[in-house]
């Protein structure tokens, strides 16, 4: 049997300048969550970040029982967190270039891109192969980073991945082979009606 897991990227709060750290979601942002469709209500497992935003977007699924799984917390930016994206490029703007060009690098005094990639990579391969089928609330970073270990990707490639607020990714595996399937969230509600999921 193989895994089927969909990666849920959580809500985001409406921000126009980006903050490092766990921010509260408004209305507008669970609204959006509450319509999403109701396949990714149904899962033999829910995991979530233990985030409030991922949190908010599981409750606003619907979700009342869910499993919280601290190896899929955010990223974590030490000394940064709080701060907006354009004060730490503007206060230190070589730690932030350090940041965005070396997975390696974690300037904030945190965790470095590819120490976050290590521990998603482990969780996923850590899965037992007869769980069936997965959901999981996660940050964006998280769901990058199980992006570049079904690919095998570098972790250099981290950036380049977008995964927007509320965009789902789906990677099916087993013995660590992962296969990824990109989709609308439509998309994916049709297919699971036709087939029966």
């Amino acid at each position: 049997m193989s895994v089927r897991l969909t990666l849920l990227s959580a809500a985001a709060p409406v921000e126009r300048d980006i903050r490092f750290g766990d921010t509260p979601l408004e209305e507008a942002a669970l609204r959006a969550a509450r319509a999403l469709p109701a396949s990714l209500r149904t899962a033999a497992v829910l995991y979530v970040a233990p985030s409030q935003r991922c949190h908010q977007t599981a409750r606003a699924l619907g979700a009342r029982e869910f499993t919280e799984e601290p190896a899929l917390r955010d990223l974590d930016t030490g000394r940064w967190a709080g701060r907006s994206l354009t004060e730490v490029a503007a206060v230190d703007q070589a730690a932030f270039t350090a940041w965005m060009t070396d997975p390696e690098a974690a300037p904030h005094g945190g965790e470095s891109v590819a120490d976050l990639c290590r521990r998603v990579a482990a969780w996923l391969e850590g899965m037992p192969d007869d769980v069936g089928r997965v959901v999981a609330v996660v940050e964006q970073a998280v769901a990058r980073a199980a992006v570049l270990h079904a690919l095998a990707a570098p972790v250099g490639s981290f950036w380049r991945v977008d995964v927007p607020p509320l965009s789902a990714v789906r990677l099916t595996g087993r013995s660590g082979r992962w296969n990824l399937r990109l989709e609308t969230l439509a998309a994916a509600r049709d297919d699971e009606a036709v087939s029966g999921v």
